[in-house]
């Protein structure tokens, strides 16, 4: 007798734990990870500029379009390094945040260099 109900309790117990065990939800995989936010360098203002690109602050913003103001849209990510106060370190770390748009590709001159390093070397 004590030994059908000790049975019957244990039977109870693995039946309970077995309810208990699908009541748990399964674990969700895991949130893909936030999609890095990237901005067209030829049509933002200073303020995104400055927000979106890591090491790019206030005043550096305002030199970017200050040069595209100057010099029309940039044609390459490595035509940023032009601009005063933006090295090509900067340049890397925001190379996957950083967007051209459609504009034509830098034009070669005589000897192969691109209009924009011709330029930067007549300074």
């Amino acid at each position: 007798m004590k030994l059908s109900r000790l049975m019957q309790a244990l039977a109870l117990s693995i039946a309970l734990a077995g309810t208990a065990v699908a009541a748990v939800p399964a674990p969700r995989p895991a949130a893909p990870a936030a999609a890095v936010e990237r901005v067209n360098v030829n049509t933002a203002d200073a303020g995104t500029l400055d927000r979106v690109l890591v090491n790019v602050g206030p005043a550096k913003a305002e030199a970017i379009v200050a040069y595209r103001k100057t010099n029309g849209p940039f044609r390459s990510i490595d035509q940023l390094a032009l601009v005063k106060g933006i090295g090509l370190k900067t340049i890397e770390r925001n190379r996957g945040r950083i967007l051209l748009g459609n504009v034509p590709a830098a034009r070669s001159t005589a000897g192969g260099r691109t209009a924009a390093r011709t330029a930067s070397l007549a300074h």
